[in-house]
């Protein structure tokens, strides 16, 4: 299950979801948050925007690229967007499977590539204003393990 909304998530409704397979072995779930710091210091809010269609069609294809290297059961991405608080919820990655290292790698390899690939842009606001953040190298760098 693929979404992109501006409401929030219940990590244990989602977390159930995952679960509820009888064949379903191990569950691993990543939460993002909105942090006090970034390249701004003091982050109060954060702003994320997204390109409608083009999102979605981008996490159908990361979460069918896991599907290919992993036996994974279920999946679920939610990406919020829209105006957040500080220490708001803004992505969940969950995977099960029957066995756990699948569902770890799985999941890492899904937020890895949902930082590098999908069309999301935020805007952190702190005391000195507000800015939009650039890609990092490290995320690039976290997606080169995968390509060995």
């Amino acid at each position: 299950m693929i979404s992109v909304q501006t409401q929030d998530f219940s990590v244990a409704d989602e977390y159930a979801k995952l679960a509820q397979k009888p064949g379903c072995g191990a569950v691993v779930t990543f939460v993002g948050k909105v942090r006090d710091f970034g390249d701004s210091k003091n982050v109060s809010a954060m702003t994320l925007e997204h390109y409608p269609g083009m999102t979605e069609a981008v996490l159908d294809q990361i979460e069918a690229e896991a599907r290919e290297r992993w036996p994974v059961d279920d999946v679920t991405i939610i990406h919020r967007v829209g105006e957040l608080k500080l220490c708001d919820q803004i992505v969940f990655i969950g995977v099960s499977s029957a066995h756990r290292k699948a569902a770890f790698d799985a999941c890492e390899y899904l937020i890895d590539f949902l930082k590098t690939r999908a069309p999301f842009w935020k805007k952190e606001t702190s005391d000195e204003g507000s800015v939009w953040v650039d890609a990092k190298d490290a995320d690039q760098q976290a997606t080169e393990q995968w390509q060995r």
